[in-house]
């Protein structure tokens, strides 16, 4: 028996009618150097019907790859908009990978336009020499002829956006689209390997928006002004921008202000109740003197890397704000878990911290299952989750042969129903055929008072094949030796935990993406000799 329900496509170009039509008044805020600047959804969805215009006459008349090479700003959200809705696939490049890296994966996209800005003209320039397919770079905002002469070369053209817009029409008549084709790209942060392409869905697109507007997720709503610091050119800003627009949530874009000054005077400017980004962002707000007025937040979401629990205990203190933790990859579009505190049933102070510390329950939709023979290992599946990489046959073990997304990672069921993430399956340190997790005892040593960011590797031990070296940095002004922050572990981790090394360092090095790039740190100490015989070992 079949159902009587219509059959109708679930795509990006829904989001964006309703969006625009319904909430046409909400507005859309961008960061200028000299202030902000805004227009409203109605005219977000009239700029997006001339950029689709514009495209056509460039010759993006069917599925071909569209870039972008900008910051957090309304142009890139009118990109979001017309280039999925036209038919076309948007593809967000990485504006923090090397010249050649960006290159390479522009041209296994198969790019014909990129969308840029002036203050990423010099970056674009040092890919040029790398790029193949691309025919057309399209300028944004109002530049002096020297910034777009910079970007003039053999292969292809240069255009200025508001030119584009200036000469086509702000209606667009918008295709009726396969649901299941291509909307849009994103390539992993490729810390091992190549980066590899995602593709989404209209469908997933759709279904995910839908998710990430739920009370137990974001809880979005047309009452809520929302700052995505975490950046539109990965995995869709978490899905942030299609979810408010369907909420009709105001957005307020940071363009490349993204210091935590930058950012916290724009939460209070614009009375910001909602931002999300990666828990570097918010440790440099608890460093901020004098102390920044947050007020109107209602929460922030953390996510990128492991939010540690002394950094939700002193977001608390500080501002009196919640950070809400979620965990996703670029593969699962990317948000599929988040972590609220229960609603029937009372936990100790204690309990909820440690509730919030994990990457929460997993979002409707998604099955997951923890694969024991595996190490443990959390594998996913779901209408929003890769089923395999964009033309690339290298990474067939990264699914299972009855489809499960591997993720990489290790975990562990609390309180009935919420994911631990105990640690990267690469990152684990094996002591003595023992695991050690460096998550946990990052989150042990961050604990301690004096220290701002910690990061732990494994380092090859003659007797007992790897031992915990933590690299640490200190807040400004502190001193903390290492037999000092071992005595502070001495009772918070077993005893065989303890590091044998401990390396002070001015920073962690990152990802693109804002995670611990513990590659980096493996080659810059794990060569090295310990320094001391395993504590206690």
């Amino acid at each position: 028996m079949l159902s009587t329900m219509m059959d109708v496509p679930l795509t990006v170009t829904a989001l964006m009618r309703y969006g625009t039509s319904f909430y046409g008044d909400s507005e859309v805020v961008t960061a200028m150097a000299d202030g902000v600047r805004r227009q409203s959804y109605a005219q977000t969805g009239a700029r997006a019907a001339r950029l689709a215009n514009a495209l056509r006459e460039l010759g993006v008349d069917g599925d071909q790859r569209v870039g972008t090479l900008l910051w957090n700003n309304a142009e890139h959200l009118e990109a979001y908009l017309a280039v999925p809705s036209m038919g076309a696939v948007l593809h967000t490049l990485n504006l923090r990978l090397d010249p050649a890296q960006i290159g390479y994966i522009a041209n296994h996209a198969g790019d014909q336009v990129i969308i840029t800005e002036p203050t990423l003209v010099p970056l674009l320039a040092q890919v040029l020499p790398h790029l193949t397919t691309v025919r057309h770079i399209v300028l944004t905002g109002s530049p002096g002829g020297e910034t777009a002469d910079a970007l003039v070369g053999a292969g292809h053209e240069v255009h200025l956006y508001e030119e584009l817009l200036g000469a086509a029409p702000d209606t667009f008549s918008w295709p009726e689209i396969d649901e299941r084709s291509a909307a849009a790209m994103c390539y992993t942060s490729g810390t091992t390997g190549m980066p590899k392409g995602v593709v989404y869905s209209h469908r997933s697109t759709y279904l995910h928006s839908m998710g990430v507007c739920l009370g137990n997720v974001f809880a979005l709503s047309d009452q809520d002004r929302v700052l995505p610091v975490v950046p539109m050119f990965h995995a869709n800003a978490w899905g942030i921008p299609y979810a408010c627009a369907v909420a009709g949530a105001r957005l307020v874009f940071p363009g490349p202000k993204m210091l935590p000054a930058d950012l916290a005077e724009l939460i209070r400017e614009e009375h910001v109740t909602r931002a999300a980004g990666v828990p570097t962002i918010w440790q440099g707000m608890l460093q901020l003197d004098p102390k920044p007025d947050l007020s109107s937040l209602h929460e922030v979401k953390g996510g990128g890397s492991a939010v540690p629990e002394a950094l939700l205990r002193h977001f608390d203190e500080t501002f009196g704000v919640p950070i809400v933790q979620g965990w996703g990859m670029t593969e699962t579009s990317p948000l599929a878990s988040v972590s609220r505190l229960p609603g029937d049933v009372e936990v100790t102070e204690d309990e909820a911290y440690s509730i919030r510390a994990c990457q929460g329950r997993i979002m409707p939709l998604v099955d997951f299952r923890i694969d024991e023979e595996e190490g443990g290992e959390l594998q996913v599946r779901g209408p929003f989750i890769a089923r395999r990489y964009y033309n690339d046959d290298t990474a067939n073990d990264k699914f299972t042969e009855d489809g499960w997304l591997r993720t990489g990672d290790v975990a562990e069921l609390r309180y009935g129903s919420y994911l631990h993430l105990v640690d990267r399956t690469k990152d684990l340190v094996k002591s003595g055929g023992e695991w050690i997790s460096s998550v946990e005892l990052e989150n042990e040593i961050m604990a301690h008072d004096d220290v701002l960011e910690a990061a732990v590797i494994a380092i090859p031990d003659e007797k007992w094949g790897e031992r915990p070296c933590a690299c640490v940095v200190l807040k400004p002004g502190a001193e903390l030796d290492p037999d000092g922050l071992r005595e502070f572990l001495s009772g918070r981790v077993a005893k065989w935990w303890l590091p044998d090394r401990v390396e002070f360092i001015d920073e962690v090095p990152k990802t693109s993406v804002g995670k611990f790039n513990k590659k980096d740190l493996r080659a810059r100490f794990a060569g090295e000799q310990a320094a001391a015989p395993a504590p206690g070992a």
